[in-house]
């Protein structure tokens, strides 16, 4: 038997950064999208989404991805077309991280170190989320969605905002875990 319950199907996730003041390295932030099997919905990803990759099957795609923060509007787009998830796929859960992690102070950079940060989750012209990072300002990566699919197959969605301290590939590691 069937739901008439869909649940969210397409999503649009946007990114958006202020540039690195004049003569300072660029910041450069990523979108990173885990996904999550039934047998596995908390530990390991099947596959990670982030700069210079998409799903084994297009369905979350990043359409645009800066180095830079330059550029107007969202920076970095990913669209995640979740109604055609294989029905193995349970959890997507979606993140920003900072990918150069040191300023020149050797300190680790942060979100507060990046100018006018920005997410916003939305599906069609609904936002479903919009936030500034500025609860999770002290690290250098963070989780900012959590989409699930039920027993009837529709998907849901939670904003889950949680902060992370390490390189992108101990975040991606982490990410089903947070």
């Amino acid at each position: 038997m069937s739901s008439l319950r869909k649940g969210i199907e397409k999503v649009e996730v946007g990114l958006k950064w202020d540039p690195s003041p004049v003569g300072s390295p660029p910041d450069d932030l990523d979108l990173v999208a885990a996904t999550y099997t039934r047998e596995d919905p908390r530990g390991t990803p099947a596959y990670v989404v982030h700069f210079d990759s998409r799903s084994p099957d297009g369905t979350i795609v990043l359409n645009r991805d800066s180095r830079n923060g330059q550029g107007f509007g969202f920076d970095e787009v990913m669209t995640l077309e979740l109604d055609r998830l294989n029905a193995q796929y349970t959890r997507v859960v979606v993140g920003v991280a900072l990918q150069q992690n040191e300023q020149p102070s050797g300190r680790p950079k942060t979100f507060w170190n990046v100018a006018s940060t920005a997410v916003r989750i939305r599906e069609g012209y609904t936002a479903l989320s919009e936030h500034d990072f500025s609860a999770v300002a002290a690290h250098s990566a963070a989780t900012v969605a959590e989409f699930t699919r039920d027993a009837d197959g529709a998907w849901t969605f939670q904003e889950v905002i949680r902060g992370f301290d390490g390189d992108l590939n101990a975040f991606t590691s982490a990410m089903g875990a947070l």
